[in-house]
């Protein structure tokens, strides 16, 4: 019983870390481009969008298509940025093991 008390209070430290990782990326930006910089959108690490700033360069009502091809392409690009971003915290927490469920 000893023992399980120790596992609960080791799983409780790792439960509010955990919170502690989540609250610092939600502060923490990641930018993203496409297009050479004409469409830049800037991500939180809640996979929240923040920011999209599009380069009126790009805006032709002839091709609406590949302003929005350019705009999915910056979202992914930042979605990879906050995954690679969540995938670093998270290794520091808990000291480079993978921990199924955490990620």
């Amino acid at each position: 019983m000893k023992d399980l008390g120790k596992l609960m209070k080791q799983a409780q430290q790792v439960q509010e870390r955990l919170a502690e990782m989540q609250a610092r990326l939600a502060e923490k930006t990641v930018e993203a481009t496409a297009g050479g910089g004409m469409v830049k959108v800037v991500m939180n690490g809640k996979h929240e969008l923040v920011s999209l700033k599009i380069d009126p360069e790009v805006v032709n009502p002839s091709d609406v298509e590949m302003l929005e091809d350019l705009i999915i392409a910056a979202l992914n690009e930042a979605r990879t940025r906050v995954d690679d971003m969540v995938r670093n915290e998270m290794s520091t927490l808990t000291g480079g093991l993978p921990i199924p469920g955490l990620f």
